[in-house]
C-alpha cells in the first residue's frame, strides 16, 4: 500500500513516516514546510535507509493535490494544518482558511484520483469541557474553547459527511492526546517556531537554557498536587497507532464508512509529574514558578483507550520517563531543532 502524508514533514507526520517505512509500507510527503522542514525526513531516510519522496507543496491547492493523489495513492493521512491552540485564538480567520480549505482540497483530490481512505489527525481538543472523565469515543463533541478545536470538530464532520455520502470511502478518527517524546535515536524530536506552545519543548528548552524558566500555569485545582492531569503519549507509540490503522483500512475496509479511535495512554500525569520526571530521568535542572491558571484550562483531561486496544490491537508501550528521556535526547542533541 502506498500512504500519502499531507503535512508529513512535521512532528507527528514526520515519526509517523518512520514507523511506515519501517512496517514495509511505501511513503510520499507532501508539505509546504510553513511549521517544519525537509530535514526530518531526510532524517527519517537516514534512520530507515529507504528513499522518502518529499513534495513541497501548497495542499490548498486542489488541482495540484489531485495531481499527486493520482500518483498511485492508496490511503492519505491528514496532518495538514495550524495547531497552536494560543494562535488560533489571535488569527482565527487565518487557522478556518487553512486547516479547513486544506481538508477540501484533499478529498476533492482524492475524488479525482479515486483514492477511498483517509486517516484524519484529529484531537482531544474536540470534546466538550462538560464531560466526565476519562473520555470515550462516545463522549459529547462541539463546545471547544478556541478556535483550532473548532476546525478540528469541523474536519471530522466533514470527512463523516463525505463518508456517509460515498459507500467506497473509509474514514478513520485519531483522536490525540497530548504527543510528547522523540524518536529513542535523538534524529528526530518536536521542533517548534518560537515560543513552544506546547509543556514537554518548553521543559527542555528551559532544561537546555534557551528559557529562563518554566511557568506552571495554577497550582490550585482539585488535583492531587494542585496542577492539571493530562494524558501524555509517546510519539512513536501514536505513530505506530497510525500503522495501526492503515493496516485495519486494509483488512476491514469494506466493514465501515467512519471509525473513531481515542489514541492515549489512559494515564493522567499532572504537570508537576512531568517536570518532576524530567528532572528525575535526565539530571537537567528545570526551574519553575507557580502562576496563574490559564483561561479554558480543565483540571482534569484523559482518555479511555480500551477501543483502540479491542479494535486496532494498539496499546502504548512507552512510560513517562521513556518521554522525558528521549525528549531531552532530542533536545539535548539539537538545541537548535533542524536549523
Amino acid at each position: 500500500m502506498k500512504v500519502f502524508l499531507a503535512g508529513g514533514a512535521g512532528y507527528i507526520g514526520s515519526h509517523t513516516a518512520l514507523a511506515l517505512a519501517e512496517a514495509g509500507y511505501d511513503v510520499v510527503v507532501a508539505d509546504d514546510f510553513s511549521n517544519s522542514s525537509p530535514e526530518s525526513i531526510r532524517r527519517v531516510e537516514e534512520l530507515t535507509g529507504k528513499s522518502i519522496p518529499v513534495v513541497e507543496a501548497d495542499l490548498k491547492d486542489a488541482a495540484k493535490t489531485a495531481e499527486l493523489l493520482s500518483d498511485g495513492i492508496d490511503c492519505v493521512i491528514h496532518f495538514a494544518g495550524f495547531k497552536a491552540v494560543g494562535e488560533s485564538v489571535q488569527k482565527p480567520l487565518e487557522y478556518y482558511r487553512n486547516n479547513l480549505d486544506t481538508t477540501l482540497s484533499l478529498l476533492e483530490g482524492m475524488r479525482k484520483a479515486g483514492v477511498h481512505n483517509i486517516i484524519f489527525s484529529s484531537s482531544a481538543t474536540v470534546y466538550g469541557s462538560e464531560n466526565e472523565v476519562p473520555l470515550t469515543e462516545q463522549s459529547r463533541k462541539g463546545t471547544c474553547s478556541n478556535p483550532y478545536g473548532w476546525t478540528k470538530h469541523m474536519i471530522e464532520q466533514i470527512l463523516t459527511d463525505t463518508a456517509a455520502a460515498d459507500p467506497a470511502m473509509h474514514v478513520v478518527l485519531l483522536r490525540y492526546f497530548n504527543p510528547i517524546g522523540a524518536h529513542e535515536s535523538g534524529r528526530i524530536g518536536e521542533d517548534p517556531k518560537g515560543i513552544p506552545n506546547n509543556l514537554m519543548p518548553f521543559v527542555t528548552q528551559v532544561a537546555v537554557g534557551k528559557r529562563e524558566k518554566l511557568t506552571v500555569f495554577g497550582g490550585d485545582y482539585d488535583t492531587p498536587d494542585g496542577t492539571c492531569l493530562r494524558d501524555y503519549i509517546h510519539v512513536m507509540d501514536l505513530a505506530e497507532g497510525h500503522v495501526k490503522a492503515v493496516q485495519y483500512i486494509e483488512e476491514h475496509g469494506d466493514e465501515f464508512s467512519t471509525e473513531i479511535f481515542n489514541l492515549g495512554t489512559g494515564k493522567p500525569y499532572s504537570v508537576l509529574d512531568i517536570v518532576k520526571t524530567f528532572i528525575r530521568e535526565t539530571g537537567a535542572d528545570v526551574p519553575y514558578v507557580i502562576g496563574d491558571r490559564r483561561a479554558g484550562d480543565l483540571p482534569a483531561l484523559y482518555a479511555k483507550v480500551d477501543k483502540a486496544r479491542e479494535v486496532l490491537g494498539w496499546e502504548a508501550k512507552r512510560d513517562l520517563a521513556d518521554m522525558c528521556r528521549d525528549s531531552w535526547h532530542w533536545q539535548h542533541d539539537n538545541p537548535d531543532g533542524y536549523r
